[in-house]
């Protein structure tokens, strides 16, 4: 059975250094998306990544016994942060944030299969979250990134080392926040997380 890595076929966007930031040119792909608002430990955005995750197993095993036959790893939760007044970030008011929660599909999903995964998750444990799930293509463009380690509350200074690099090379920020977390924190340290920090730029 053929097995695909993307995170190491995409190693340039899912695989960054903590060393340093560099600039990446992110093309189109499919997402599971859903939006929501308020404290990323709150029991929503919780229910939103129970969905999220629910529906790209279900996707990942119905193509591995399916006639492709085809085996791969899912590809990490993802979110793009914003809010009104920038000041909710930098004073922790949390409940002013706005996040989009993401998991990133194969090229070969596409709207019909993902209705049927969301028809098999509902059959066996109907989310509510289920319903503001959404199957889109979302477009990045060039961006900066660099790998942070460490704990959430501590991204401060990486964030800061990206955006200094954006302006540097003599450009603005444009677009969302975007993280990409690629630790299990349920398992996994505090000081040991790896999240990805992303910034686009133009």
């Amino acid at each position: 059975m053929e097995k695909i890595d993307y995170k190491k076929e995409l190693a340039a966007l899912y695989r960054p250094s903590a060393k340093k930031v560099v600039t990446v040119d992110v093309p189109a792909f499919n997402f599971i998306m859903t939006d929501g608002q308020g404290d990323p430990g709150s029991e929503v955005f919780a229910a939103a990544v129970e969905a999220l995750f629910s529906v790209s197993y279900t996707l990942k095993f119905m193509i591995k016994k399916g006639p492709r036959q085809l085996d791969y790893g899912v590809l990490p939760l993802e979110a793009l942060w914003s809010a009104d007044d920038p000041t909710a970030f930098t004073e922790g008011r949390k409940d002013e944030w706005c996040w989009s929660a993401m998991i990133m599909q194969p090229e070969f999903i596409d709207e019909e299969l993902y209705a049927q995964a969301i028809a098999q998750v509902t059959k066996k444990k109907p989310l509510a979250a289920l319903e503001k799930l959404r199957f889109e293509s979302f477009t990045e463009g060039q961006a900066a990134q660099t790998l942070h380690l460490g704990p959430f509350s501590e991204e401060g200074p990486t964030v800061e080392r990206v955006h200094q690099f954006i302006a540097s090379e003599g450009r603005v920020l444009c677009g969302r926040h975007h993280e990409i977390y690629l630790s299990d924190i349920r398992k996994a340290a505090p000081a040991k997380w790896k999240t990805v920090i992303r910034q686009p730029y133009r």
